[in-house]
């Protein structure tokens, strides 16, 4: 009975909506995201990146469950990691060289 509990569960955590990528997309095109993009970087989103989120996210909802699953465990595997770690000598270095010219200045 626990096992069945747990199975349940964990399918109701991994269950995949695609209402998050819908949402995105129709921001996407909304007068106020446009203005930003045009503002910030001189010109319209395509939302194409959009767009495709949604088609992936549609054509995972036809496959089985179990590889699903896989697939999205492999992405998540696959995602580089933001931070980039350093050693305390290459911490320096490179804090030598954004900021070193600031050294001595009072």
């Amino acid at each position: 009975m626990a096992a069945e509990k747990e199975e349940t569960s964990a399918a109701a955590r991994r269950r995949l909506t695609c209402s998050a990528c819908f949402d995105a997309l129709w921001f996407c095109y909304s007068p106020v995201h446009q203005m930003q993009m045009y503002y910030r970087f001189g010109e319209l989103d395509n939302c194409k990146a959009k767009w495709s989120a949604l088609i992936d996210c549609l054509s995972l909802k036809t496959k089985r469950a179990s590889e699903v699953q896989e697939i999205l465990e492999k992405r998540e595997t696959q995602k580089p990691h933001i931070w980039k770690f350093r050693t305390p000598e290459e911490s320096k270095a490179h804090w030598e060289e954004l900021f070193g010219h600031l050294d001595g200045r009072e």
